[in-house]
């Protein structure tokens, strides 16, 4: 039997549920979220929760309105555009996309359906917009960083490890990325540095790559993020670790994973932004008239931790000015 308090509860939610519906354009809405991160990521766990607990403040809820797709791709890049079909079959009413290599792939292959990106480096070298302002077309979205921010990198692994005097960047080889690694190259100097590009495309190139550099004195290294090197970074925090490399990072999970230090921005923000976006564009706006966001807010995380295992002392210095100190 029913008992009288769950029957009103359920007619009271139930009484609610048209009126949500007429309130977000009476039908079903789909949202496809396509992540360049692996299936099994307590990272990329945070950021969908928080785009999803921001849809849901908007008034979008799977009981309700709304359906969700979830593909991790990991850094099976090969496979992007075959996930792009799947989820084009499904007809999402909006896509976002997590990455540069994600969101390219849905612009090939997405057609008319609008995107929303979110931590993509350069969108303009991408060529996946017109414009910051004005993207124009079916696609906008959130920087994480701008290649400038190639000096804050060298900044910190010189006040980190002021005996390095070779820098490599581990990078993917993609047109943002490389504009970021001349960036960065172009400011050596200033810092005392010679840099070099590890381009690198799978696990097997990384680890060639780290070890190779393990044999040049007074060396460290600056990652930046890709598919590939973010499913990866276990395995660069054990490398970076085992040679005793200093390295900076652009995300706090790199520190998650055994990392040194990280400065960029905080990736769940991110996601709150995109749910913004994909809210505004259920609700009849186009992604040509949503201005690209760049980041205006960044953390610095510092683990005590993996300095002592690769005989650093940190400067309190650059302690006092950390987000996050790891112990």
């Amino acid at each position: 039997m029913i008992r009288r308090r769950e029957f009103i509860a359920g007619l009271g939610s139930a009484a609610a549920w048209p009126l949500a519906a007429l309130a977000q354009g009476q039908r079903r809405r789909r949202v496809a979220v396509v992540m360049n991160l692996p299936e099994r990521d307590a990272a990329a766990d945070h950021m969908s929760q928080a785009l999803v607990a921001k849809l849901r403040e908007l008034g979008w809820t799977e009981d309700r309105n709304l359906d969700l797709d979830f593909r991790r791709l990991g850094d099976r890049v090969g496979e992007f555009s075959a996930v792009v079909k799947n989820i084009v079959e499904l007809q999402p009413d909006v896509i976002v996309a997590r990455g540069g290599s994600v969101a390219l792939a849905l612009q090939r292959g997405a057609g008319a359906i609008p995107i929303v990106f979110v931590q993509v480096s350069d969108p303009l070298e991408e060529g996946l917009v017109q414009g910051l302002a004005r993207p124009g077309g079916n696609i906008t979205g959130f920087m994480n960083f701008d290649p400038a921010m190639g000096t804050k990198w060298l900044e910190i692994i010189k006040e980190v490890a002021p005996s390095v005097r070779r820098v490599a960047v581990l990078l993917y080889p993609q047109p943002g990325l490389e504009q970021t690694f001349d960036a960065i190259n172009d400011v050596a100097p200033l810092f005392g540095v010679q840099t070099s590009a590890l381009r690198v495309r799978d696990a097997g190139e990384i680890e060639r790559g780290i070890n190779g550099l393990a044999s040049s004195p007074d060396a460290g290294f600056v990652v930046l993020p890709h598919a590939v090197t973010n499913s990866n970074r276990e395995l660069i925090a054990r490398l970076a670790a085992r040679h005793r490399l200093p390295a900076v990072y652009a995300y706090r999970f790199y520190i998650e994973a055994g990392g040194l230090v990280s400065y960029g921005i905080e990736p769940n923000e991110q996601f709150r932004g995109a749910a913004i976006y994909v809210d505004r564009i259920l609700k009849g706006s186009k992604p040509s008239d949503l201005p690209v966001q760049a980041p205006t807010k960044f953390e610095l995380v510092i683990s005590l931790k993996a300095a002592k295992n690769i005989g650093l002392t940190i400067p309190e210095s650059l302690l006092a000015r950390a987000n996050e100190v790891i112990e």
